[in-house]
């Protein structure tokens, strides 16, 4: 069972002055709004928010929908830029996996994976017992994926209120957070370069191939960032790099 302890404590973890939950919940709001805009109904858009619970893979679905793709289309669309979490989740899952907690629990974790979510667990991870940290995440991520929910439906009936330069605006809040919050901690030569470099490769990638930047630009700048980066640099950081740099550029 999960420890109701450490999962409400992750749970109200949302609540700290620097938490992301303020700007997710504004980048929901806007994505509740795209979607009532080319046509979901509430129903759709909470289902939508329920399953994908990540910013970008909504984005697509939104803009998949617009151009009439497939059924098939949309699912490897979505599935294809939410495979940018797989860094994370290598960074992520070594500090919370402990030999007395049961498998179900990661495969249910799986589905809370998000900018979000990491971040408040990456700052706070060391507070919590690893043996407890499992319980702690899916305390943290049932939060920020609430968030995500009931954004959404605030989104969908704020669309008429709603024009386009404040939809973009509400969009990026997340990004641009994400890329505050990592200004904040560049306390490392590998993540001041995966944010830097990423910054570099994007645009310059973007000349080359508008459709690969972002995989390219982010391969690159968290390659190099590991691999002159810290010398006490491991595969977790590696990780990290090529994240934040992919990140960065979406």
């Amino acid at each position: 069972m999960i420890n109701s302890k450490f999962f409400f404590k992750g749970l109200f973890s949302i609540k700290s002055f620097d938490s992301p939950g303020i700007a997710l919940g504004a980048s929901f709001i806007a994505i509740g709004a795209l979607l009532k805009n080319i046509g979901f109904t509430l129903e759709e858009s909470i289902f939508s928010s329920f399953l994908i619970y990540a910013l970008p893979g909504s984005l697509v679905l939104a803009e998949s929908m617009i151009i009439g793709a497939s059924l098939i289309n949309i699912f490897l669309a979505v599935w294809l830029v939410n495979a940018r979490l797989y860094p994370m989740t290598v960074s992520l899952m070594p500090l919370v996996m402990a030999k007395d907690q049961p498998k179900w629990k990661y495969y249910l974790s799986c589905h809370f994976v998000a900018v979000s979510s990491w971040l408040i667990l990456k700052s706070n991870y060391k507070k919590i017992e690893k043996k407890n940290r499992i319980d702690f995440w899916i305390g943290i991520g049932t939060a920020t994926w609430l968030i995500a929910i009931f954004s959404t439906i605030i989104g969908f009936f704020s669309a008429d209120y709603l024009n386009k330069d404040m939809m973009i605006g509400l969009a990026i809040v997340n990004p641009v957070y994400f890329l505050c919050a990592m200004l904040g901690v560049m306390k490392s030569t590998s993540i001041s370069l995966s944010i830097i470099l990423g910054s570099i490769f994007g645009p310059i990638f973007y000349l080359i191939s508008p459709e690969w930047c972002i995989l390219a630009g982010g391969v690159f700048a968290g390659t190099i960032a590991f691999l002159i980066g810290d010398k006490n640099v491991n595969w977790n950081s590696f990780g990290n790099c090529g994240y934040i740099s992919s990140y960065l550029l979406i």
